[in-house]
């Protein structure tokens, strides 16, 4: 893993389980992921990947287990034996420690670009406007956008809409990055300028959970590649060794229809 240290992980995941009523989504997670290290995690749809990185990142309540980032309990109190759900004030510190970009955009239409980025810095981080302005304007400058900040979503392209996404994400400077299928809502032509964003990301050392059918992708940028099915991390590996030597007929019988 490039030397990456694992002995104090930014994310450790232990025996997490999620049911939706009767359907069993996770079965038994566990997974430690190092500071600046990328972890991509693939899989047949249906898994559990999207429901993992929704509950690293507090938007569901797993049932069992423990997630904590950074030495921090995501979803419960700590030291609370009944296991009771943090308050919504505490899920919203949390969550700025787990910035995460979804499939569909989900940027206010009525902001402009620059105020999609300030809005959790102003709400959650209590940013005063001028040095919440400037943040964003840095990173919408990062993902090159620098001209288009005071667009309307409406007047920018699906490709330029999740940019401003992952700068949002970022300029809360979260432990952890959390990318669920972020390319898969985009035109074939604009992947790339999205993809070329994140590995100048992965470049800066940013820790990363990744969702991808991009296999190529998954392969340049991960340390580790973890395939998930039925609810379980069925196979954990370097990229070459998961990717490019499966282990078992489900993963095999996955890459062949992904690739």
């Amino acid at each position: 893993m490039s030397g990456i240290e694992m002995s104090e992980p930014i994310v450790r995941i232990a025996g997490v389980a999620k049911s939706f009523g009767a359907t069993r989504v996770l079965e038994g997670v566990d997974l430690d992921i190092a500071s600046g290290e990328v972890v991509t995690v693939i899989g047949p749809s249906g898994s559990g990947k999207t429901t993992l990185l929704r509950c690293i990142n507090a938007l569901e309540t797993y049932d069992a287990g423990s997630i904590r980032v950074d030495g921090v309990e995501v979803g419960f109190r700590e030291g609370d034996p009944r296991r009771r759900p943090r308050r919504d004030r505490e899920l919203a510190r949390i969550r700025a420690r787990t910035g995460m970009v979804f499939q569909l955009f989900y940027l206010f239409p009525h902001l402009t670009a620059v105020e999609n980025v300030m809005l959790g810095l102003r709400k959650v981080r209590r940013m005063r406007r001028a040095e919440a302005r400037e943040r964003a304007l840095h990173w919408l400058d990062r993902v090159g956008l620098s001209d288009r900040a005071n667009n309307l979503p409406s007047q920018l392209s699906g490709g330029q809409q999740q940019r401003v996404g992952i700068a949002r994400a970022v300029a809360m400077e979260p432990k952890v990055l959390l990318l669920d299928e972020i390319t898969s809502a985009l035109d074939p032509e604009l992947v790339g300028e999205v993809l070329a964003v994140v590995r100048r990301l992965v470049a800066d050392g940013m820790t990363m959970v990744v969702v991808t059918h991009e296999m190529g992708f998954a392969r340049e940028v991960s340390d580790r590649v973890a395939f998930m099915d039925g609810g379980r991390i069925a196979q954990l590996g370097a990229p070459d060794s998961v990717l490019r030597n499966p282990a078992g007929e489900r993963l095999r019988a996955f890459l062949a229809r992904v690739s």
